[in-house]
């Protein structure tokens, strides 16, 4: 009998072609509602007089630099007009992690012909244990492939800065610890940076949604052109 685990590999891979065509037919007959955008910030300007005037812009998750299971240095910035899943873990999670690694492979292996364009991201919430040869070594356990997947570590406070004041993740999470972040929720930001969404790892249903979500923000070159609307 199949588990539930296979059943949703199968589900998925099956869906996204058809999730593709039924998009593309959508683009071509009316309007397709985007994933949302959630937070933004204030900013303070001057207007054409000297008068200071306040405005909105949609939140962009700022640039950083962390170290990747390969070791090497690397950039937000470098991975600049990709559709990022991230998510937030410790090697040592005895709990949800293992089974919100395997399901985020099962779509890094769904998308792996989309690879120029989403990319993955998982911060590790225990820095102080999660070397690099750690993440190394997590990352060889559950196949993932570093060209599109980087398992991040760096200082504490600007992972949990970046957990935080960034993704949102207390936010999007209100039952999680911010003095240490263990969350099941996936997040993802369009080739902007801004957060168009969040979702539960550990169900099907929700992972549905989001490899749905991901294919509408491949296709959204330009949300002012007709046809393209957010709720």
């Amino acid at each position: 009998m199949m588990s539930r685990k296979s059943l949703f590999a199968v589900l998925l891979a099956l869906a996204l072609p058809l999730t593709c065509y039924f998009l593309l037919k959508h683009f071509a007959a009316g309007a397709v509602v985007m994933p949302k955008r959630y937070f933004y910030d204030t900013v303070v300007t001057r207007d054409d007089y000297g008068k200071t005037v306040q405005d909105t812009i949609w939140h962009r998750v700022r640039n950083f630099t962390l170290t990747n299971q390969l070791d090497k240095q690397v950039s937000l910035s470098d991975l600049k007009d990709k559709i990022i899943v991230a998510d937030f873990f410790f090697t040592s999670c005895p709990t949800i992690c293992p089974a919100l690694t395997r399901n985020m492979k099962r779509l890094q292996d769904a998308f792996n012909k989309t690879d120029t364009v989403v990319r993955f991201l998982s911060f590790t919430v225990d820095p102080k244990r999660d070397s690099v040869e750690r993440l190394k070594k997590y990352s060889d356990k559950f196949g993932i492939n570093p060209d599109t997947w980087w398992l991040l570590t760096g200082s504490k406070e600007e992972i949990y800065d970046i957990a935080k004041n960034e993704f949102k993740a207390n936010i999007a999470d209100t039952n999680i610890d911010t003095n240490f972040i263990h969350t099941e929720y996936f997040f993802m930001l369009d080739k902007d940076r801004v957060v168009r969404g969040w979702y539960n790892g550990l169900d099907s249903l929700h992972l549905n949604k989001l490899a749905d979500d991901i294919v509408l923000l491949m296709l959204e070159k330009d949300r002012k052109k007709r046809g393209i609307r957010q709720e």
